[in-house]
């Protein structure tokens, strides 16, 4: 079949992995972290990344020049208010400015993510969003932003991943700010769910016609074991990195179950409050990139227990397209959703270095077949995905792995800054021009 002809074809970035420096951007959780030693590969830093702040025409050219009809991108919160609330740069704010402008020149459709990661290290000093008062911080930026550009902009992200912004930066502490703290966790979980519900009805206020959703990142948890103790393991994951979020924007609610799993790590927090997470929005995204295969271990522990025979990317994350075809369906099926947008899918592969301005990387091409079959499978089920942004369109830095992982459709020489659109720029420029994988 062909995607539908109002089906939305993107590609999206983020803030601190592509922009750098410069317009007066402050110092975000991330500049902190990368520069500790030992917690980013190689000691890279967000200094620099793609420049994409000075070179965000030739970007958004690369864009319209390879068909693209919409762009997802996020606003660094520290480069508008360095301080997190209070003065404005106005330096900061003239750039987004110029960058809606630009895509709108060129036909490109915004899409812009509130929250990527780069909360201001100034409030992270203040306890960041494990403090009650981050709900109203949020409030403040999020007011500023659709101000300003809400008569441009007309889709709108309040934020990307609380998952991974919650439990992988504030429990395992691989991203930043880096804390091992279960309790702190759980807060900054529940005061992201606070302020999607808060800033909801504010960017409404200031763009017209807006429409407004929330990001997820969703990953399927399946136990290869068969005792109980796999079946309540496999249970557990899914209640942490899908259904404390799900439930809280669809139904108001945590899940009783893991309620009663996180026992005094919750202590504090009020739980009932989470019903305003329920807001009424036009879509959700989901960025879909793995499933988890494991089993429980002699100790009750678990081990990951991944199919030997299967393909893995250079992240070490399975190709699986199926998983993204079921969530879709559970999603739909579970929580009566009626847009769904992938709001990022891709792969990171060792790309080879380009040869007379081609870049061959022949198992991402076959990546993108495989989940844009994916796509076609849920649609025909009776899934509303009304949208597909590829992650990335450039090379760019790739959090704790630094520059050592390339997700881009266009190289990036890092020393040079040149770009160069790979192979699969070239695929999905075809399949966004005639809607056939």
């Amino acid at each position: 079949m062909a995607f539908p002809s109002d089906f939305v074809w993107g590609v999206a970035t983020s803030s601190y992995q592509i922009e750098g420096m410069g317009e007066g951007r402050g110092e975000c959780i991330w500049t902190r972290f990368s520069k500790t030693p030992g917690k980013v590969l190689n000691g890279d830093t967000g200094d620099t990344a793609c420049d994409h702040v000075h070179r965000y025409r030739e970007d958004i050219a690369l864009v319209k020049e390879l068909g693209v009809p919409a762009y997802r991108f996020s606003t660094s919160w520290p480069r508008v208010l360095p301080q997190g609330v209070g003065a404005v740069n106005p330096n900061g704010l003239e750039f987004y400015d110029r960058l809606v402008d630009e895509l709108l020149q060129q036909g490109i459709q915004p899409w812009l993510t509130l929250y990527h990661w780069d909360l201001p290290q100034v409030l992270q000093d203040k306890g960041g969003w494990a403090n009650p008062d981050s709900v109203q911080w949020f409030v403040e930026y999020t007011e500023l932003m659709a101000r300003r550009l809400g008569d441009r902009v007309k889709n709108w992200i309040t934020h990307n991943e609380p998952w991974c912004a919650a439990f992988l930066s504030n429990l395992f502490g691989e991203h930043a700010p880096g804390l091992h703290d279960a309790p702190t966790a759980y807060k900054v979980a529940h005061h992201l769910l606070l302020s999607h519900g808060e800033a909801v009805p504010v960017i409404r206020q200031h763009s017209a016609d807006a429409r407004v959703g929330i990001t997820l990142n969703l990953v399927p948890q399946t136990t290869t074991g068969t005792t109980e103790a796999d079946l309540e393991m496999e249970r557990l994951a899914d209640g942490l990195s899908n259904r404390w979020f799900l439930d809280a924007v669809f139904k108001g609610c945590y899940p009783a179950d893991m309620v009663k799993a996180a026992g005094d790590a919750l202590q504090g927090i009020d739980l009932d409050s989470v019903k305003i997470a329920a807001v009424p929005t036009d879509f959700m995204g989901i960025n879909y990139y793995m499933r988890n295969v494991f089993e429980a271990d002699a100790s009750g522990g678990r081990r990951d227990s991944f199919p030997v025979d299967a393909e893995y990317t250079h992240m070490g994350w399975e190709v699986y397209p199926q998983g993204m075809a079921d969530m879709l369906l559970r999603v739909t099926r579970e929580y009566g959703t009626k847009a769904l947008y992938i709001t990022e899918n891709g792969a990171a592969y060792p790309d080879p270095e380009p040869v007379n301005g081609v870049v061959n990387d022949p198992k991402r091409v076959e990546f993108y077949k495989k989940y844009l079959a994916a796509a076609e499978s849920a649609i025909e089920q009776g899934v509303p995905l009304k949208g597909y942004f590829a992650w990335s369109l450039l090379d760019n830095f790739e959090w704790g792995w630094g520059y050592q992982r390339r997700f881009g459709i266009v190289h990036v020489d890092f020393k040079t800054q040149k770009r160069t659109p790979k192979q699969s720029a070239l695929y999905l420029r075809d399949v966004m021009r005639t809607g056939k994988v």
